[in-house]
């Protein structure tokens, strides 16, 4: 059989599993700025989070429910609409996979996952 057409990889995991394993490391990654998790993780975040990134430099009420829904976390979904987002100021390739060496035990490979651009949470703060 072919492959041909199915995108993303399955780590393993029934559909529902894996949808809440990506939103939650999705979800981490905007509140701290950086993650480390196995390659395959962080080459899968990656692309969800930039298209995310995306909807919210684009500003707008509908886009804000969009980020809600996707996120399932109000929280999460503001930081990154009325903080992140302002101040990125490329158009494309928003986050950074650095390799982390391989995890003990059972020598995955192992990657950090940040923000290329410097993100000042303060400014939450100072509204």
């Amino acid at each position: 059989m072919h492959r041909h057409g199915y995108k993303g990889r399955k780590f393993g995991r029934e559909t529902d599993q894996r949808r809440a394993l990506l939103r939650g490391l999705e979800c981490s990654l905007i509140k701290y700025q950086s993650i480390t998790v196995t390659l395959a993780r962080a080459k899968e975040i990656r692309r969800e989070v930039e298209k995310c990134v995306t909807i919210a430099k684009k500003g707008g009420l509908a886009n804000r429910r969009l980020l809600v829904a996707r996120f399932d976390d109000i929280e999460v979904a503001d930081l990154l609409m009325d903080v992140i987002a302002p101040q990125i100021k490329r158009n494309s390739g928003y986050l950074r996979i650095e390799r982390a060496g391989f995890r003990k035990g059972d020598n995955s490979e192992m990657a950090t996952i940040s923000f290329v651009d410097d993100i000042n949470l303060d400014k939450k703060e100072s509204k």
